[in-house]
């Protein structure tokens, strides 16, 4: 049995510790605009807790891309982990490794595709409706012309954006706020997609699935019927092979001369 590499080892070890301190970002960075009257020592609590996160996850990243076999493909199909180190301005993007962490659980807990997709789909919609609410929330709350200036404003805006419906009682009005209002409206359609396209390929797997059962069944009557045949023919053989050894003996019987009877000597 081949032995986990050492980039698999050190990922399964730090899952949970990686995943409390996703929890643990989440938090920090939703208390200062949720709670935006909190003291100074609060959002400077929150602020350390962000960058320690940060640190963290850096190092997460320096780890693996030291301990991968091709450093040039983990760079390449890690990318939104480096620019979530790199750039700390879209730090909370890298709390998408959450999303990843519990697909990472499902696949070793050995669960179903659907179940998979389902958990991938149902972290991503909650993961982008917080931090894009709490995100919108604290460019739109200040602004002279926005309608956004509470929590519940900002998430009833989030689920009509990533819905694509946009009834427009509430829309962003500075530039960044806009700009969080394409990603989350790009965002809705993808998770809509796959969504759609999860659904096409199950029932495409079930007709696939019975189609097959199908003409495994036909198969097999036909093997039958093969059997049944040769089984006929093996049966009237015999009955032939029985009716020559029986002609000899009816050709003797009414037709033939009956033996003559031997006489006894005259004295």
């Amino acid at each position: 049995m081949k032995e986990p590499s050492r980039q698999l080892l050190w990922e399964r070890r730090s899952q949970t510790p990686l995943l409390l301190l996703a929890v643990a970002f989440a938090v920090a960075y939703a208390v200062p605009i949720v709670v935006p009257d909190a003291s100074a020592r609060v959002h400077g609590a929150c602020t350390y807790v962000e960058w320690a996160v940060w640190g963290a996850f850096a190092v997460d990243y320096l780890v693996r891309l030291v301990l991968s076999t091709d450093r040039g493909r983990f760079v390449r199909t890690h990318w939104l982990d480096l620019a979530a180190v790199v750039l700390p301005l879209v730090q909370p993007l890298r709390l998408l490794r959450l999303v990843a962490t519990l697909m990472l659980m499902g696949r070793r807990a050995r669960m179903a595709p659907q179940i998979q997709l389902t958990t991938y789909v149902a972290g991503s919609v909650v993961g982008l409706l917080m931090f894009g609410s709490l995100a919108v929330l604290s460019v739109e709350r200040d602004a002279p012309d926005g309608n956004i200036k509470n929590l519940g404003d900002a998430v009833w805006w989030s689920f009509t954006t990533m819905t694509t419906v946009g009834y427009g009682d509430h829309s962003p009005t500075t530039g960044l706020g806009r700009v969080l209002a394409v990603g989350l409206m790009l965002s809705g359609i993808a998770l809509l997609g796959v969504v759609t396209a999860n659904i096409a390929a199950w029932f495409i797997s079930r007709f696939e699935r019975d189609d097959q059962v199908e003409r495994l069944q036909l198969a097999a009557i036909r093997e039958l019927q093969a059997e049944v045949r040769a089984l006929r023919g093996e049966v009237a053989r015999l009955g032939g092979a029985a009716e020559t050894a029986a002609a000899p003996s009816a050709t003797a019987g009414p037709g033939a001369p009956a033996p003559r009877e031997a006489t006894a000597p005259t004295p």
